[in-house]
Order: structure tokens, then sequence, then C-alpha cells
């Protein structure tokens, strides 16, 4: 009796590790994050930050766009704070060069914005690697174009 109960504990042992296996699988599965960029067609850093958040784990859809104009104007991107470009993400805007885990504290905490952006393309920020790195800001915008620092770097 003993040793048919050992090998049924080392059964339901290994039933219990496998369900683990498969439910931690699943969960990573699905925890992957969609973005879809729209970007200039000729801009080296808007493919390196694609590129970029690919490495990161993001399922990206980029669409090159001659002119992004009406995708900011349509999306609520105040002209003062524009990029280079647009990306939605969970109904979230991400405009220019947001660094990874910056939009998944976004996506975590859901703070009630339109987006979040880098104005401008400060060097180091991804996408912008180079021989040097400046600070900038990470801002979130509202639907009054209203900003706040979110984070800075």
């Amino acid at each position: 009796m003993n040793r048919i109960w050992k090998g049924f504990t080392v059964v339901v042992a290994i039933v219990v590790l496998g369900l683990g296996t498969i439910s931690a699988f699943s969960k990573s599965q699905s925890s992957v994050t969609t973005i879809t960029v729209y970007k200039s067609p000729t801009c080296g850093c808007c493919t390196k930050w694609v590129n970029y958040l690919r490495e990161q784990g993001f399922q990206v859809t980029a669409h090159d766009i001659s002119d992004l104009t009406p995708i900011k104007k349509k999306y609520g991107v105040p002209n003062v704070l524009t990029a280079c470009h647009t990306a939605i993400v969970d109904g979230y805007v991400v405009e220019g060069h947001v660094p990874a885990d910056v939009i998944l504290r976004l996506l975590k905490e859901r703070p009630k914005v339109v987006g979040i952006t880098v104005p401008g393309m400060p060097m180091g920020s991804p996408g912008m690697e180079g021989a040097y790195s400046e600070p900038y800001d990470i801002l979130t915008f509202d639907q009054d174009g209203k900003t706040q620092v979110y984070t800075s770097r």
C-alpha cells in the first residue's frame, strides 16, 4: 500500500508541475503587449524604436505614413508635444521615443490621460542612442493638452 501511495504522489506531483508550466506559458503568451506605430517610411530613428520595442517583447504593427499630422490630430496629440512617430497601445497614445518600461508602467497604472510623450528627439532615448545622452522628461497629457512629468531619464 505504501508503494502505491508513493507512486500516486509522484504522478500527482508531475501533473501539478505540468499544469503550472502550461499556466505560466499561457500567461506569458497572453501578456504580450500589442502596439500600433505610425511612422515615416524614411525615418531611421523610428525604425530603431520599433525594433527596440520588439526586442522588449512588444508585438508591433508599424504603418509607414508620409504625413503623420492627421494621425496626431486624430489621437489628440498637442502640437507642442509632437515627435517623429505616434503609437497606440491599449487606448493610450505614445508619442515619440518613450522607453518600453514606461509604456508598461502606463498600462499597469492606467492614469486618466490621453497618453504619454517624449517631445522632440532627445539623444539617449530609445532609438536615439548615440555618442552622448541628454536628460529628458516623459510627460503625460490629457484631452485639454495639460501636461505633467510622469518620469525623467
